[in-house]
């Protein structure tokens, strides 16, 4: 009786001890990892509050203890070797948790908008045969952040996959094609393992990944933050608001909006008389079509004949991309809004509002600034019962011109879903990267900013700053210049691509960052070029000559300085490897140069050495020079190790906008 007493005590007692608890690791800590080499890398997470957190790593066996805090935060720096592995390393408060197939060797971040989101999957040049090649390289690792947003700095970043994998077909398909042919370079180039972050959401706004602290430099963003520091937390808080807040914008726009009466829709109505409308072409910018320097609202109307068969039928209505934002009508009934000016729009037709006969198509379409309207793919522009019954919606359309934007109330922001919103990428995508230990970053960003280009010239050197200030050291930062786009340049024209290439330019200013020039290779029609290889094959001549010493040609030529003569202009460069030369071996095209009436005239431009001299007969006392200067120009200067020089301007000529 007495041992059967003891043994029931003995078994109370442990019932009381607290039980061991595993440590939690963030979702950026998983097998498959690449660790930086050389450098004390940390980690962290939570256990148990106070208890003591011991780290083993297999490459040298030396363990590293701390205690987590009250909370049960805790973290640890651990010294890393040469490149090498595959190691494991060890965790445990009691309670051990080991990550398997570790790497040690190179790190990098790549970020941005769609360009660097475009996934080799997504039909990249050669992508066929890339995907053969990338079960080669499985020393190649991958982490992919999810797209999340949030008001307030996060902790925990959301991940796919599960964390990081093994370079192989299946995981390349869905990952960024310029960072993964990056590293792939840097992979054959070094020998050592890399190890890629994917951060980056398609027309996603430099200002969305930089922290409100940083943005508060800038006097433009201090009211944005400040409407940040009053948002709810909760998805679920900000959802209500944005409800709110849409339909008293609703109330006060249907007074703001001639297309409506009493309250009443009546420019979406299939019954409307459109006839006294223009006509206006989609796909295709607005701008480009008589309505130069436009921005606010225009009303956009296409009638189409809904088959007998169709009728009572649910439907599905593409319209392609839309810049910058839409709400769009069905014989009167909205049927989709969406905000965003890289997003495709596809919206359902419910089948209650389809019958037979005349249908009417309105979108008010809501530009910003910049170039705007429905563009794209023609393809991607129809009404469709199934992929191989549609309606085609390309061609000509009839249009009205709406409200200007200071005319109409501001559009609120949906908070709980909306990714362009200052600071709100930054802490969700970045935030909880930062600590992890990085060689450095790269970043494909500036279409959705072309409209403040030059804000821009302050934003990206603030937003590197920001990143650097948060890791505690300058990494490499490497840019990719936006690549030709648009209608090809048949004359000297003002730009916002331009501006904005040059402001990404400008940049370089900042020390140790580095530009990747794409205006070869960019594609008229297409804002996404397929060319990646090309584009992760010059951000890493960049590392690996800059970051990682070796002595090769980085950069096409980039403009230094200029010199006035009589009747010429003299143009130096820096990065003219093997001299200057032209890409085609073709005379010199794409400079242009202007007096002091300010007005640009193609110029004659040669080759003398490390400059070029820039002239013009009907330019007899030249003041100014650009090249490259327009959306999509026709420019042909490259060094000898056949790098495209960069678009460049010597003035710095404001030039007016009609809003």
């Amino acid at each position: 009786m007495k041992s059967i007493r003891t043994l029931l005590l003995l078994l109370a007692g442990a019932l009381t001890l607290p039980a061991a608890a595993k440590v939690k690791l963030p979702a950026i800590f998983t097998d498959n990892m690449v660790l930086q080499q050389r450098c004390d890398a940390p980690f962290w997470g939570e256990a148990t509050p106070g208890a003591t957190v011991r780290l083993t790593a297999s490459w040298d066996g030396r363990s590293y203890e701390t205690a987590a805090d009250a909370a049960g935060r805790w973290r640890l720096e651990v010294a890393t070797p040469a490149a090498g592995g595959p190691y494991t390393v060890t965790i445990t408060d009691g309670s051990p948790v080991t990550l398997a197939n570790v790497l040690v060797g190179e790190v990098w971040i790549c970020s941005g908008q769609s360009n660097m989101e475009m996934r080799v999957g997504d039909r990249v040049t050669d992508m066929e045969r890339e995907l053969a090649l990338a079960d080669g390289f499985p020393e190649i690792r991958l982490l992919h952040i999810d797209n999340t947003t949030s008001p307030v700095p996060l902790d925990e970043a959301k991940v796919r996959h599960g964390g990081w994998q093994v370079c192989s077909a299946k995981n390349v398909f869905d990952f960024s094609a310029a960072g993964y042919f990056f590293g792939k370079e840097l992979r054959e180039h070094l020998g050592v393992p890399i190890g890629l972050i994917e951060t980056c959401w398609g027309g996603t706004l430099a200002e969305a990944w930089t922290s409100g602290g940083s943005l508060y430099d800038i006097p433009y963003f201090r009211d944005r933050v400040e409407q940040v520091k009053r948002l709810p937390s909760s998805t679920e808080a900000r959802t209500q608001l944005f409800h709110e807040e849409i339909d008293r914008w609703r109330v006060e726009m249907a007074e703001a909006d001639p297309a409506f009466e009493g309250g009443v829709l009546r420019w979406g109505d299939a019954s409307f008389d459109d006839s006294a409308w223009g006509e206006i072409a989609a796909p295709g910018f607005v701008q480009e079509q008589g309505l130069n320097g436009f921005s606010g609202f225009l009303w956009m109307r296409k009638t189409v004949d809904i088959p007998a068969s169709w009728a009572g039928k649910e439907l599905t209505l593409d319209l392609a991309i839309i810049d910058d934002n839409d709400f769009t009508y069905f014989n009167g009934v909205e049927v989709g809004h969406t905000e965003g000016c890289m997003t495709f729009r596809s919206y359902t037709v419910p089948a209650h509002l389809v019958e037979a006969g005349k249908a009417t198509i309105a979108v008010r379409v809501m530009d910003t600034g910049g170039k705007g309207g429905i563009y794209g793919d023609a393809a991607g522009m129809a009404l469709r019962r199934s992929k191989r019954d549609f309606i085609p919606l390309a061609g000509a359309w009839k249009y009205k011109v709406g409200p200007r934007l200071s005319e109409a109330p501001e559009l609120p922001v949906n908070t709980a879903t909306e990714a362009n919103y200052p600071t709100f990428l930054y802490n969700a995508m970045l935030h909880p990267l930062v600590g992890y230990g990085i060689r450095g970053a790269i970043w494909y960003q500036g279409e959705a900013n072309v409209a403040r280009a030059a804000q821009y010239c302050d934003l990206l050197p603030l937003m590197i700053r920001d990143w650097r200030r948060a890791w505690g050291y300058d990494f490499p930062f490497y840019i990719v210049q936006l690549a030709n786009y648009m209608k090809v340049q048949e004359g000297p024209e003002e730009s916002e691509w331009a501006e904005l290439r040059d402001a990404q330019r400008r940049t370089l200013a900042l020390e140790n960052t580095g530009l990747a020039v794409a205006i070869d290779i960019g594609e008229a029609d297409d804002i996404h070029p397929k060319n990646k290889a090309e584009v992760g094959r010059r951000l890493s001549l960049l590392a690996r000559a800059e970051t990682y010493g070796e002595r090769i040609p980085s950069s096409g030529p980039l403009y230094a300085s200029y010199r006035l003569t009589d009747r010429t202009v003299r143009i130096r460069f820096t990065h003219t490897d093997g001299g200057l030369t032209t890409s085609d071996g073709a005379p010199l095209e794409g400079f242009w140069i202007a007096g002091g009436d300010h007005v640009f005239h193609a110029a004659k431009a040669t080759i003398e050495g490390d400059e070029v001299v820039v002239s013009s007969d009907e330019v007899p006392c030249p003041v100014a020079v650009r090249y490259g200067w327009a959306d999509n120009p026709v420019c042909n200067l490259a060094n000898g190790a056949g790098l495209p020089a960069s678009p460049f301007r010597t003035d710095d000529w404001a030039r007016s906008r009609t809003y």
